[in-house]
């Protein structure tokens, strides 16, 4: 299956060191080698580089690694094909303009079958079920809300099952964000970290690379991580259970009382 990565933190921050060893899982340490992608936004704005070559071999990879895009809200993939051939219109993530907002979508995991019809305002642009999904949500979204975003405390509930319906089909990870929510759901296989101070040394599992974070942050600085599989072999990542759908703001997991 591919991989997910997203960033959420309280600061504007760049996430060289983290995808540094993620871009290796794209054909380097994995077999993930059918494309890829990642969104920076900022602000209202969204930077969004995709690529169907594998990361570890694109120049548009080489560049992120060493360009430090700060932002408070990422989410990057690399894929391995299930649905659809190997091309730049079926990259993750994904981005549309929801409620005159950028919403951005990258999915892991596999939808057998899965065919929706009357999406009257979203439609695919490619042919992957991950596609198909994102524009399932929207259209829901958009349906359930016609006059402009909710507060989260009226949004969860919706996305949730959405989220439970797509999640009965197959296999159903993915990331989502919309600028201000981040938010994670686990079907299979999805981890988090969040670095605070007192900050301490972190060493990449697919890299031979460490960086101390206590010389590049300050005692404000929060982040959060979310990855397939952890990206550091020194560090404790927490594994989302099956099912969850976690909403990060500013660099934590909101608990259920903190959504509003």
């Amino acid at each position: 299956m591919c991989q997910l990565l997203g960033m959420n933190c309280n600061v504007p921050t760049d996430i060289c060191f983290s995808f540094e060893g993620f871009s290796a899982r794209g054909g380097k340490t994995d077999h993930h080698s059918d494309g890829w992608g990642i969104a920076f936004f900022e602000g209202k704005g969204c930077r969004l580089f995709l690529d169907e070559k594998p990361a570890i071999a694109s120049p548009v990879a080489e560049l992120v690694r060493r360009y430090p895009i700060h932002s408070t809200h990422v989410i990057a993939h690399i894929r391995k094909a299930t649905q659809g051939e190997v091309a730049l219109h079926n990259c993750h993530p994904f981005r549309r303009e929801l409620w005159g907002r950028y919403w951005v979508f990258a999915h892991n995991g596999n939808l057998p079958d899965f065919d929706p019809e009357n999406q009257r305002f979203f439609q695919p642009v490619g042919n992957t079920d991950s596609e198909k999904a994102f524009c399932v949500i929207l259209e829901t979204l958009r349906r359930n809300f016609p006059d402009g975003k909710p507060t989260l405390e009226k949004l969860y509930p919706v996305l949730r099952k959405i989220t439970e319906n797509l999640n009965s089909i197959g296999d159903f990870n993915y990331l989502l964000s919309d600028g201000e929510h981040f938010f994670a759901h686990c079907s299979t296989k999805l981890s988090y970290i969040v670095r605070q101070a007192p900050f301490a040394a972190a060493h990449l599992i697919d890299q031979d690379m460490t960086v101390d974070f206590q010389e590049v942050t300050t005692e404000r600085d929060r982040v959060a991580v979310i990855a397939t599989t952890p990206l550091t072999d020194n560090e404790v990542w927490t594994q989302i259970p099956p099912g969850d759908l976690l909403v990060f703001q500013n660099g934590f997991p909101l608990s259920i009382d903190e959504r509003s």
